[in-house]
């Protein structure tokens, strides 16, 4: 049951790496189009 539920956890932190690579080079690439 332990195991279960460790594999859930690291699927759902590898998710959330994902999510947040996308977001910083979304706001990467965001600062570099925008001239503020």
């Amino acid at each position: 049951m332990l195991e279960e539920e460790n594999k859930q956890l690291k699927a759902r932190i590898w998710e959330l790496e994902m999510e947040h690579d996308i977001l910083r080079r979304a706001a990467k690439y965001f600062a570099g189009e925008t001239n503020w």
